[in-house]
């Protein structure tokens, strides 16, 4: 099946982008003071986000990742949430900060939320890069929040339509040319 054609619009600029993570750092900075939190990335839209994000971070930390799926090829969530790839560091006892691209129905953030509780980290906070709020389907607390979106579909930063788009430097929002 050929590739639709698709029209991408700039809905947040890589300079705010910049901007924000340099907010979110100094946010994360004055939190964790005196602390070595673990990041935890979720593959593979965070990536990006985590990577500038770290670099911002003059604190000792550790990084893991986890791959979670409740996407496959759609653009909607399938709601069942599984676990792809598990972590490799234990997290009991751990300051641990998950970094997320994008919050939308809240399932999956829900789901990995629960799984990491139940291995007694010390605490557990959640940074997002983008919040989608008319999409969500359950409550999530987020601690360090980016931006927040309207309701359509978007790619760029590390967020994809079926792994295109994730290397533009924007974030964009994603139409075909039936929609236009």
């Amino acid at each position: 099946m050929p590739d639709k054609d698709y029209q991408l619009k700039v809905l947040i600029s890589r300079e705010e982008i910049k901007n924000t993570v340099v907010r979110l750092a100094k946010e994360i900075k004055k939190d964790y003071r005196g602390k070595q939190p673990l990041l935890i990335g979720i593959l593979k839209g965070s990536f990006v986000f985590m990577a500038d994000l770290t670099r911002q971070l003059d604190l000792p930390m550790e990084i893991d990742f986890i791959k979670l799926s409740s996407y496959g090829a759609a653009t909607k969530s399938s709601g069942k949430v599984k676990v792809v790839q598990g972590l490799k560091t234990p997290i009991k006892g751990r300051d641990v900060l998950v970094i997320e691209d994008i919050v939308d129905t809240g399932l999956t953030i829900s789901f990995l939320l629960n799984y990491l509780r139940r291995k007694k980290p010390a605490s557990l906070k959640l940074c997002v890069l983008t919040d989608k709020p008319s999409h969500r389907k359950t409550s999530v607390s987020i601690d360090y929040l980016g931006f927040t979106l309207p309701d359509k579909f978007i790619v760029g930063y590390g967020l994809d339509l079926n792994e295109k788009f994730r290397n533009l430097p924007d974030i964009c929002v994603l139409e075909d040319d039936e929609s236009s």
